[in-house]
């Protein structure tokens, strides 16, 4: 079992890194908002803008080669470190529905609650979201990065939404991010199953 620690503990942990000390980014923690897919607030009272050092250290080298390429634009974090208890409470609220595959099931436990994975989304200049299709936590099939080909001949995707996916997978791949089939805007640092063993649980 990999080693676990309480929110309340992590910003006395070396091993993590808070959202406001990496540098170039948009911070706008959905889960802290009635903005989400449950529309309440789940992190209150809790600071959940923190990432692994590791994970920040990549989401930084992500920022640079935007900013090489894009350099009015900028990458928007939606959500970053998730507790296990937060994750427990997206499971629950999701029982009984079809969507309950989005989420990782606690006791495994998703890669966010190790601060290990990232939401996120690019805006430009006057800092509007770019339009990847589909807002962030569309469950639907309209987000799923593994079905683009089939959106766009049916015209359920246009060439840009495309292009502007492609855009953030190409900023966060190089750094060392790995993606998804059916979330366009979620990111893990690494191999999951290398996290969960070797990277200390948030609860």
């Amino acid at each position: 079992m990999s080693a676990r620690i309480p929110c309340e503990a992590i910003a006395a942990d070396p091993d993590f890194r808070h959202l406001s000390a990496v540098d170039g980014i948009g911070i706008d923690l959905r889960y802290a908002t009635a903005d989400n897919f449950v529309g309440r607030d789940l992190y209150n009272p809790l600071d959940c803008a923190w990432l692994h050092r590791d994970a920040a250290a990549a989401l930084q080298r992500a920022v640079a080669w935007l900013a090489m390429r894009r350099s009015d634009h900028r990458l928007l974090v939606l959500d970053a470190l998730r507790p296990q208890r937060v994750q427990e409470q997206l499971w629950q609220a999701l029982q009984g529905t079809e969507l309950l595959g989005y989420i990782a099931e606690p006791g495994r436990g998703s890669i966010h609650s190790f601060g290990m994975a990232v939401d996120l989304t690019i805006v430009d200049a006057a800092g509007r979201e770019l339009d990847m299709g589909t807002g962030f936590d569309d469950l639907s099939e309209r987000s799923h990065p593994a079905l683009e080909d089939r959106l766009l001949a049916a015209g359920e995707l246009e060439a840009q939404h495309v292009a502007n996916r492609q855009l953030l997978r190409d900023a966060m791949f190089q750094a060392g991010w790995v993606g998804i089939h059916s979330e366009w805007w979620h990111f893990d640092c690494g191999d999951r199953a290398l996290v969960r063993q070797h990277y200390t649980r948030v609860l």
